[in-house]
């Protein structure tokens, strides 16, 4: 399993540090992508964790994705 924490800022300006987990083996590059695709469609939905709390994130909500090399603090 490889997991991506991902800094999330959302269109009324808060912000957020998420975990993004893919179960099949993929490189970052890869998961960035589809985090991507997923965010940009009209009912595009990304079912993330915020520490032991599942965060869903809706497409339209989300302003940016940050993504550091070694990842956000959580």
């Amino acid at each position: 399993m490889v997991q991506l924490v991902l800094r999330v800022r959302l269109v009324g300006g808060d912000s957020m540090d998420v975990t993004f987990e893919a179960s099949e083996r993929v490189n970052e590059d890869q998961i960035v992508d589809h985090v991507v695709s997923t965010l940009a469609q009209d009912g595009g939905v990304l079912r993330t964790r915020h520490g032991d709390r599942l965060v869903v994130l809706y497409g339209r909500g989300v302003a940016a994705i940050e993504v550091a090399p070694r990842g956000a603090v959580l």
